[in-house]
């Protein structure tokens, strides 16, 4: 009689299933990257990327069979899965930092403005300060002819009162302070000021030395710029439209740009 071959019975995982666990993988991770890219809340994708990444959902056993080998599957894809989603939650995590950032920015210069709307409301000055915000901080703006003369740029007598009232705001702060001045595109040609370039710059290098003279203000807070004629906010066709440009601005550093900037 001829003796019967008892089938051997196979150990480990069948060979449909490492198969069907790749694609599976594989799937999930195309969904999750279809879901990171869409409009979300960072926190709230945080925590389903966390729920994957787990390695017993990732890695594979392999099976005990060597022969189940030769279908020339890669064992090692769930762990391939796995470094891909650590490097996704890295991004991640940078992008929930660059928001968080964001938010604390945008509360430090609402704050900010708060402040300095109600100082110049208790000061009466808001018919001749204009007050605006920006991602560096707080702005105020004011004509040129509040404190020169055309073309010239030592303080006036009937400007000085005015920058009294602004120097009580800055010691109040401890932030720092930029004062900038702008010129119209009036040509300026004179031996002490051979352009507008000289003119503005020394607009705001007059203010700035009233403020560390006549109040302590330390020097240390502020920075000086003279943008002479190139950032107009009207367009010089029309009178109106130069005086307009004529300005001097102090814009007020809010404390997360100050403190980002000492960290780097």
């Amino acid at each position: 009689m001829k003796r019967r071959n008892k089938k051997r019975k196979n150990s480990g995982a069948p060979r449909w299933m490492v198969t069907y666990s790749d694609m599976v993988t594989l799937i999930l991770v195309f969904f999750v990257l279809l879901f990171s890219m869409s409009q979300i809340d960072l926190r709230k994708f945080q925590s389903l990327t966390e729920s994957f990444q787990s390695r017993a959902v990732l890695e594979f056993m392999t099976s005990a069979n060597p022969s189940d080998n030769d279908l020339g599957i890669d064992m090692n894809v769930g762990l391939d899965v796995s470094g891909g989603l650590n490097d996704l939650l890295d991004e991640l995590d940078n992008l929930e930092k660059e928001q968080d950032g964001k938010e604390k920015k945008d509360e430090s210069t609402q704050q900010l403005y708060t402040n300095v709307e109600q100082f110049l409301v208790d000061e009466n000055l808001f018919e001749v300060v204009e007050l605006s915000r920006t991602e560096e901080g707080v702005v105020l703006v004011f004509q040129d002819s509040i404190l020169f003369d055309s073309g010239r740029a030592d303080i006036l007598d009937s400007g000085k009162p005015f920058l009294n009232k602004i120097s009580k705001l800055i010691k109040s702060l401890p932030n720092t302070v930029r004062i900038e001045g702008h010129t119209d595109t009036k040509p300026m040609s004179s031996y002490r000021y051979p352009s507008n370039w000289e003119l503005s710059g020394a607009r705001s290098g007059s203010v700035v030395r009233f403020f560390i003279s006549e109040h302590g203000i330390p020097e240390e807070q502020f920075l000086i710029a003279g943008y002479g004629e190139t950032r107009p906010v009207a367009s010089n066709d029309t009178a109106e439209n130069r005086s307009k440009n004529r300005r001097v601005e102090v814009v007020i550093l809010n404390e997360y740009n100050i403190e980002q900037n000492q960290e780097n």
